[in-house]
Formats: C-alpha cells, structure tokens, sequence
C-alpha cells in the first residue's frame, strides 16, 4: 500500500490509526483546532494543518489533491457534518486522486433496544441530538459514495478506551465508580483494533457499514472491578444508579442499552486483538501502557 492519507480530527482514535499505517503511508496529514496542537501533531509524525470547520485553507486544499484516503474524525453538529460542507463548498476536483474515505461514528445511532442484540441492519432510533446528528451525517456520507462514486466506509464505534483512557487511570485518579443499574450493559472497543479495522477496511477498500466492537457487551461495574483485581488494590463499593450524581451527559448512557454485533466486521476477514475488556486490560497492565495523563471514563 502507497496512501496518501489525510485526516480530519486527528485526535486519541485517529493518532492510533496514523500509527497503524506509519510504516506504509508517504503521508499523512491531520488537523487540529489550533496552532499550539499542531507542533504535538508534527511531533507524532502527522502532518499538521489547522481546522475550524469554518472553511478549507490553501494547505488543507492542497493537501486533498494528492490525498487517496480520507479519515473523518470530527463530530456533526446540527448544521451538519463540516467537513462534508466544506468539501461540497469547495470547487470541483478537490480531490481526484481520492480512493476511499473512513467516517467514524458511533453505535449510539441505534438507540434503546432494552438490551437485545443489534447489526447493521437494525434500525436506528436515537434519543440524544448527538447521535441523531451523526445517523444525518452517516446519511450525508453515503450519499456523497453513491454521487461520488467512491467507498465510503462507515465504523460504528462503542465505548472507546486504550493508553491513558481506561479503567486503571481513573483507579489511579480516584475517579473510578461501580455504578449499577440492573441489566445495564455497554459495548466497548481498545483503540488499536479501532485502528486495525480502519486499516482493514482501507486494504480492500471497503464501503458500508460496519459495527467496531468487542465481542462481549458488559455491565460498567465488572470493568472496574476487574481493573482494580489486576492492580490490587480494593474496588470502589457500588452505587444504584438511582442514587448516583452524574452529569447529564453520563446519565444519558444510561437510558440506552444494546449489544451491537460485530459479525459483518469479522466476515469481511478482521479479526479482533482485544475481543473482550479482561484481554484487553491484561494485556496493558502487563505492558504497563495504561498510564496516561487523560482520565476518560470508560463505560
């Protein structure tokens, strides 16, 4: 493979995949919302360029002349996703060596389903204006497949977590929480495989859509305990979900459960380096590559 790829959003899932395909990719370039994050960009080996979703600069449109493969990180918002109206705004042509785009979404487009089994084929009901957002920019970027004529593959993802994002830390913080809610389950899914998909998927080159998670959808509360088992120490004692304080934003997760299949993803030929959380959090406890500086909560 000779990409040349180009990355919108090149942040914690993006700078995985810059990463994945360092060895094999002449370029890659990637935004960020500012000058200062973009030395730390340079420094990864990501080519930086500044994005505001307010228009593409000569150095982006530069760039997507010679760009084969697009990755689009970034979060729709109600006026739609900006990358796709940036592109569209700009003039025709802007991209015409490009081969195959990557769009990264999220398994919340399916909504509630009271814990029953969900693929690709479900349908989609979201609850929050986020996820309603990204199931219209999902729409968006197949569109512009079909007009363009170009795959554009579409990655579900669950709960992401990975080093400096994941139970371990948020022990080490003091911020970690057993909070229980009866038949409560999330999916979840180790950046690198988030990065081995992307790669997989660009290969072939895939279109579509595809659910980018583990095999085994969990309660929250089994995380963390397992975690604090590995570092032995004691698990913070369990919450009832009616009793916990949490932000609106948290408890949102909450009023959705589902467990997404990931079967389309491994008939196309990937297989998994982390297919459930115990693997995965033995894996970094034992490399000692859980540290990291960002607390994200994982689910």
């Amino acid at each position: 493979m000779s990409a040349r790829v180009f990355i919108f959003g090149a942040g914690y899932s993006a700078q995985a995949f810059a990463r994945e395909i360092a060895g094999e990719a002449p370029f890659i370039g990637g935004t960020t919302r500012s000058a200062e994050k973009a030395a730390i960009l340079a420094g990864k080996g990501i080519g930086p360029f500044v994005y505001t979703g307010k228009g593409l600069g000569a150095g982006i449109l530069e760039a997507l002349r010679t760009t084969t493969h697009l990755l689009v990180s970034i979060a729709p918002d109600e006026n739609g996703d900006p990358v796709l109206t940036d592109l569209r705004a700009a003039a025709a042509g802007t991209m015409p060596a490009l081969e195959w785009v990557g769009y990264l979404s999220t398994v919340g487009v399916y909504g509630d389903h009271g814990g029953a089994w969900v693929d690709e084929e479900s349908e989609c009901r979201p609850t929050s204006r986020r996820s309603r957002w990204r199931l219209d920019a999902e729409k968006a970027w197949m569109a512009f497949s079909r007009e363009a004529g170009i795959p554009v593959a579409i990655l579900r993802l669950s709960g992401i977590y990975g080093p400096g994002r994941n139970a371990f830390v948020n022990l080490a913080a003091g911020t970690a929480r057993r909070i229980v809610k009866p038949g409560q389950v999330f999916n979840r899914i180790h950046v690198a495989d988030i990065a081995g998909a992307l790669r997989h998927l660009m290969q072939a080159p895939a279109g579509g859509i595809y659910n980018v998670t583990d095999d085994e959808p969990a309660p929250p509360q089994d995380v963390v305990a397992y975690a604090a088992r590995l570092m032995g120490v004691e698990p913070p004692p369990e919450i009832a979900f009616e009793d916990a304080d949490m932000s609106p934003m948290a408890r949102s997760f909450y009023a959705e459960c589902k467990r997404a299949s990931n079967r389309k993803l491994k008939e196309s030929g990937y297989r998994l380096h982390y297919p459930d959380f115990r693997k995965a959090l033995e894996a970094m406890w034992e490399a000692g590559a859980w540290k990291g500086k960002s607390a994200a909560n994982m689910l």
